[in-house]
């Protein structure tokens, strides 16, 4: 596995423009993000769709298995962990999550980049 690097935090948008169980694309450091807010928390992973090719995981649907979220491609529907970005339907997938934080009325994002 690659060692990550993580880069600084960017503002995105005030949390009350996350609707609840709805994904939101936000362009940071030049990398779509796709945001959303749950009943877990906030989570923030790549808008590229790893199987897919296609910049759309901010359509997908948010739900749960056995009370972890998780989120749904919107293409082919595989079942992404939101807490860890392992695909549910086919071993050895990913979704490349970021760190979120909601600091001082903004939701910031801060990019995980594979070295």
């Amino acid at each position: 596995m690659s060692p990550t690097v993580t880069l600084g935090w960017t503002p995105v948008c005030p949390p009350d423009r996350l609707d609840l169980d709805r994904g939101v694309a936000a362009l940071v450091d030049g990398v779509q993000v796709a945001l959303f807010r749950t009943a877990a928390g906030l989570f923030a992973v790549d808008n590229l769709d790893p199987v897919g090719g296609a910049y759309v995981m901010s359509r997908g649907l948010v739900g749960s298995r056995g009370g972890v979220p998780t989120l749904a491609s919107p293409l082919h529907k595989q079942v992404y962990d939101l807490t860890t970005g392992r695909c549910l339907d086919l071993p050895g997938v990913t979704l490349r999550r970021h760190r979120v934080r909601c600091r001082d009325g903004l939701v910031e994002v801060r990019l995980r980049q594979e070295e």
